[in-house]
């Protein structure tokens, strides 16, 4: 055990050199910030001195929970100590421990974009908010933002999540990190009882994160009767587990996902066996399971890396009552409105071969699809004759994936009766590397944040400000109203008759079951979400 451990221990500790090494590089503003005198702001813990930068107060590393190491690791979340002194909070706080995210995806790995200073830690409950009122009786409409990367990396802290130029439309910008990984969902709750709730901990920091908001956030010249909770990739997939959660009803007003649909969570069964790979990685016999609370936290993301382990929320029957869209969406969140859509070539994330010529792409197109293969990839090249034979794989792969899952939500969400829903698809490809990659899992983000020049997928684009003046204008009416429409792009709520969608393109518009024949031909599964 002590020789695995020592392994674990410098394997994991390069790995999180060298994500400080990457955290370290600057990030490049892209305007300076605003003298003045600094913001403060009245919380029911304290005050925090913030900074006013580029016209907008910015508020940094704002505890929500206490430190979640040692005892208090596996286990809920607790709410943060008060402070008598003005607490600084211009700096980020600490993001979730995390493996090191692939190098297989060149648009992520650009110096020039790395994510802000912050490192790793367990005192990783933080948010950060960025408003252009403080105590102001504004009843601005809040965003809040929860970050992709699956249920295992990510982090608040990137430049894409900046949210000046929201909070200047008229917004309260929230944005959030929480526990990830085997430390927010290693299910022990087999174990011992006081561990029932561990495999959905990290589910319940974002709860708790959003009763900070209602606690709090009319300080921050927010409305804490609008709280629009959105996430694309793995944080759709958050946003549709807190749809099903009873313990976050009441706290949030609207719902969005972007490229990230959740029908089904974990099962107590899968989630045990992964708990079991990860002590068995590290040589630890089940009796003496608690001390996996006393280890640095290094042992447990490299063990669960190199066990292949897998960890995301639990059906425990109480936190996570049931799945969150199946068989039909859940009813606890009935009078919420949803909005919900994916790229058209969401599936490129993963891709690193883009010379694939048409023989090859058909012969990869069969191997996914079987005897089907050459009359889906006809019909799709014919709809698409200019698009490269990668992009046509993608396409396919993504409408069989995230596309079908995403209607499937916003379809139950819809039969249930009550809040409307409202479906989108994002056509027009990232501009990054000559368009290579399509409108590929991401190119939203920068888009609904107004923050085209902010992530290199979207930079230098001259159509990237009128993409963002779209999906932004969309996705801050819906914070502000409940429907996206805007008057420039109006957008009907979906119909399981005329299936209604939104195409975000250079010339956006509404179209009635788009791809309809298309959509037909595909056998179901495929995939496509990625996990960024």
């Amino acid at each position: 055990m002590k020789s695995n451990r020592r392994t674990f221990l410098s394997n994991s500790s390069l790995l999180m050199t060298g994500a400080r090494a990457a955290l370290a590089v600057p990030f490049v503003a892209t305007a300076a910030r605003s003298a003045g005198a600094a913001p403060v702001a009245d919380t029911t813990y304290g005050k925090l001195r913030g900074r006013t930068e580029n016209g907008v107060h910015v508020f940094r590393g704002v505890p929500y929970g206490a430190d979640t190491s040692g005892k208090n690791r596996f286990m809920p979340p607790q709410k943060p100590a008060p402070w008598k002194d003005v607490r600084e909070a211009v700096n980020w706080g600490h993001l979730a421990p995390q493996s090191l995210a692939s190098g297989n995806y060149d648009y992520t790995h650009s110096t020039q974009w790395a994510i802000k200073p912050g490192g790793p830690g367990e005192d990783c409950l933080v948010l950060n908010v960025t408003t252009t009122g403080l105590k102001d009786g504004g009843k601005r409409p809040v965003m809040f933002s929860i970050h992709g990367g699956g249920f295992t990396s990510g982090t608040s802290h990137n430049p894409v999540f900046d949210g000046t130029a929201l909070a200047k439309m008229g917004a309260v910008v929230v944005t959030i990190n929480h526990r990830l990984g085997a430390l927010g969902y290693l299910h022990l709750g087999d174990l011992a009882p006081e561990f029932a709730q561990s495999g959905v901990v990290g589910m319940m920091d974002i709860v708790l994160a959003l009763q900070w908001v209602k606690e709090n956030i009319e300080a921050f010249g927010g409305d804490p009767g609008r709280v629009m909770i959105f996430g694309q990739s793995g944080g759709g997939s958050k946003v549709c587990h807190l749809m099903a959660m009873p313990s976050a009803k009441g706290l949030f007003h609207r719902a969005a996902i972007q490229s990230g649909a959740a029908l089904r969570s974990g099962t107590k069964e899968n989630a045990a066996r992964s708990a079991e790979r990860l002590m068995a990685q590290l040589s630890l016999p089940k009796a003496r399971f608690r001390e996996l609370q006393q280890m640095p936290y290094e042992f447990l993301i490299g063990a669960g890396g190199a066990s292949g382990a897998q960890f995301s929320p639990v059906v425990d029957g109480t936190v996570m009552p049931r799945d969150p869209f199946d068989p039909d969406a859940p009813a606890v969140s009935a009078d919420v409105p949803m909005l919900g859509g994916s790229n058209s070539e969401d599936s490129n994330l993963s891709r690193t071969n883009f010379a694939l010529d048409e023989a090859a792409a058909q012969a990869e197109a069969k191997t996914a699809l079987g005897n089907d293969a050459d009359k889906i990839w006809k019909a799709y090249r014919a709809a698409a004759p200019k698009l490269s034979p990668a992009n046509v794989l993608a396409r396919i792969a993504s409408d069989r994936g995230v596309r079908a899952n995403t209607r499937t939500v916003i379809e139950r969400k819809a039969a249930l009766g009550k809040a409307p829903s409202f479906l989108y698809l994002l056509k027009w490809p990232a501009p990054f590397m000559d368009g290579r990659y399509g409108s590929v899992h991401g190119t939203d983000v920068p888009l609904i944040f107004h923050n085209p020049e902010l992530w290199p997928l979207t930079a230098g684009s001259a159509d990237g400000k009128r993409m963002a003046d779209y999906m932004a204008g969309a996705f801050f009416a819906f914070a502000k109203t409940g429907n996206p429409s805007t008057p420039e792009v109006p957008w009907p709520a979906y119909t399981p008759a005329q299936k209604p969608t939104m195409v975000f393109d250079t010339k956006s518009g509404a179209q009635n079951d788009p791809d309809h024949e298309l959509l037909a031909m595909l056998p179901p599964g495929g995939g496509g979400r990625g996990g960024r």
